[in-house]
């Protein structure tokens, strides 16, 4: 079976130059080695480890207890340097036994992600804990106005809040804080908000880097309120105000998992926060509008697995690990705020509550749970071999015998699972097989693409929809700009554009209704400009405009409903800039455009005083229009401000 582990078995027994031969537990490292590079690599760095093994190979019970394995290892850190070490060489040794557990089939699926989302956690906190020490020693302690020491409360998003992370998986992460204050005790008070700033800073360095021993987690902090253009770290009373005001449905989606990581229900801080949260993600209604946005979610991801040729990804093609916490989070979003049931962060502990609640069938639920663990030990083979995030299935010969083995038996509970493999081909038909099951289920409860969304998918409107955000990055932008006859020197530029702008538009008062027609206009507007050959002096000049009428939302619903106005406004804005800048500076001049005559018509020398006396009566109507639209500085306005994505 492992025609290729002896290379990395021989490499190793010369580097360290051991004599294995009497060894009782020679075959299950043959197993482990041939499995992971990952593991053989860190083996031969760790030769303790390895020694350890062939006297006493790791068991599951050797995989608990981190925290307080990770704080005696830790007193040993003298400086931010020390702690980046010994972070890194903790996690890559448990990470190496857990792969070890898992190519040797002696714990479950679940046992593993489990044990990887508590090691995770106790890596942030033991890292969390050690920078807020040194932090307080230099800025000293931070205080709310009663004197109560402050703390940064940290929330695991995604997998890692639901106990279900990834071999190699990236983390999202929140900071919080409970109150304002500053601290107390050093030569100079700093403010709390800067003081956890600092310290969220080192703390994702002490993660995030790359050191010559690796990295711990790469981490990443956009699911946070306001995302990379907001505040690192928010107080209690800023995130409350966030999510009543401004949080969006797939935030509703995201703070499912979201656990406060370290939680101690006996904690007053932990308590406040997890009750703060919750009336966002549960409604105390039967929230059916859920679904719909699921829906565009699950639209907007089979657009870009068409678009990146994902088509072999475990996690986001059709039938995969996306599609089940679609289905079950569905159901969490419609009637968690009524059944506290379906409140459990973790999927298969929800999964049981669905048959319970006759929500599905006891035969779906089965099902969903098989393909799930089923697809999660794919998942977790794949990268464990390289100590890589991938969903997608390997075309190299070896990796694919390496996931043969693995899902040929495996742990599902206390139950050794076995299934029809013996070759790749056997191993395709088992997986298809769960993912038929998994689309059956999604397109019976989501609904499945009609012609009219099908022919969406590849559509340029629904590729520009789905990059027009706050966070769009050149390498998003160059793949849509390639459909057009647009040079590629000028990508850096037309990127440089949209990105200042929707900066810009993040924080203003646009409002929920103004910044809905936005992401109906912004699309065509871009894909009508993109078509043209002057495109590059256009864009900014409609830009403009754009920018001038943001937070009036009559002129973006003008614009986006009429389908004659945007082509005369890009034909009047490309023949004259002195046209786009007098627009730009009286939006009202937009009116005109409604009137095709009133542009194409040259009036007679004798009818101007007529024409004027005419356009000067309306000057009341367009006055009191004018007063009707609330200014960036009212009351009004300031309470619609939305600087999360513009679209």
């Amino acid at each position: 079976m492992f025609s290729f582990s002896p290379h990395n078995l021989h490499n190793l027994i010369s580097h360290h130059k051991l004599n294995l031969q009497d060894s009782a537990h020679f075959a299950p490292l043959v197993t482990a080695l041939a499995m992971s590079d990952f593991v053989a690599d860190w083996l031969k760095k760790d030769k303790d480890l390895l020694e350890s093994w062939l006297t006493n190979p790791p068991t599951l019970a050797e995989c608990d207890n981190y925290p307080k394995r990770l704080t005696n290892l830790l007193e040993q850190a003298q400086s931010e340097e020390d702690l980046h070490r010994l972070l890194r060489h903790f996690r890559n040794r448990e990470l190496a036994k857990l792969s070890y557990l898992q190519s040797n089939k002696r714990a479950s699926t679940q046992a593993v992600f489990e044990r990887l989302s508590d090691l995770a956690e106790a890596l942030i906190l033991g890292a969390r804990d050690w920078l807020f020490k040194e932090c307080c020693q230099r800025y000293g302690t931070p205080m709310n106005e009663e004197g109560e020491v402050q703390e940064l409360l940290i929330l695991g998003m995604g997998k890692l809040g639901g106990r279900e992370l990834n071999f190699s998986s990236d983390i999202d992460l929140i900071f919080t804080y409970p109150d304002q204050g500053e601290t107390v005790g050093a030569r100079k008070a700093v403010e709390n908000s800067k003081f956890f700033t600092r310290l969220g800073q080192k703390l994702i360095q002490a993660l995030d880097q790359i050191t010559l021993d690796g990295f711990v987690y790469r981490t990443d902090m956009r699911l946070r309120p306001f995302g990379d253009s907001g505040a690192l770290v928010l107080s209690f009373a800023a995130m409350e105000d966030y999510y009543q005001e401004q949080g969006r449905d797939w935030e509703r989606y995201a703070m499912i998992k979201a656990k406060i990581l370290g939680e101690d229900p006996a904690n007053p801080n932990h308590r406040y926060l997890s009750q703060l949260l919750r009336p966002f993600v549960y409604r105390r209604y039967l929230d059916f509008s859920a679904i719909q946005s699921l829906r565009e979610m699950k639209h907007k991801i089979s657009r870009e697995v068409l678009r990146r040729n994902l088509s072999d990804n475990i996690k986001l093609g059709a039938g995969g690990i996306r599609e089940v916490e679609f289905i079950v989070q569905t159901f969490q979003l419609i009637r968690g705020g009524r059944d506290k049931s379906l409140r459990e962060r973790s999927l298969l502990k929800v999964l049981p509550q669905l048959a319970r609640l006759n929500l599905l069938t006891v035969q779906q639920v089965e099902e969903l749970r098989s393909a799930y663990l089923f697809l999660r030990q794919v998942e977790n083979v794949l990268q464990a071999m390289k100590d890589q995030q991938t969903q997608t299935l390997p075309t190299d010969e070896t990796d694919r015998k390496r996931l043969v083995f693995a899902c040929q038996s495996f742990l599902q509970g206390d139950e050794l699972v076995h299934y029809p493999i013996e070759d790749w081909a056997s191993f395709l038909e088992v997986l298809g097989q769960h993912q038929n099951k998994v689309r059956a289920i999604f397109t019976q409860l989501i609904g499945e693409e009609d012609e009219e969304d099908e022919a969406e998918l590849s559509g340029k409107l629904a590729q520009w929809r789905d990059i027009l955000n706050y966070q769009i990055s050149l390498e998003d932008l160059n793949p849509v700009l390639s459909d057009y006859l647009v040079k590629i020197e000028d990508y850096e530029g037309i990127y440089q554009h949209l990105h200042g702008t929707f900066q810009d538009w993040v924080k203003r008062p646009i409002g929920t209704r103004g910044r809905a027609i936005l992401r109906q206009l912004m699309p065509k507007l871009l894909d009508e400009i993109c078509q043209r050959a002057d495109y590059l002096p256009l864009l900014p000049r409609l830009l403009k405009i754009i920018d001038q009428i943001t937070t009036r939302t009559t002129y973006l619903e003008l614009l986006a409903e009429n389908n004659q106005i945007l082509p005369r406004l890009l034909h009047l804005c490309s023949q004259s800039i002195m046209i786009a800048e007098q627009i730009a500076r009286h939006p009202m001049l937009l009116d005109e455009l409604i009137q095709q005559t009133n542009i194409a018509t040259v009036l007679p020398l004798d009818g101007y005083p007529q024409a004027l006396q005419d356009y000067l009566l309306r000057i009341p109507k367009m006055m009191k229009r004018a007063r009707s639209m609330p200014s960036a500085n009212s009351s009004r306005a300031r309470s619609c401000i939305s600087p999360r994505p513009i679209f």
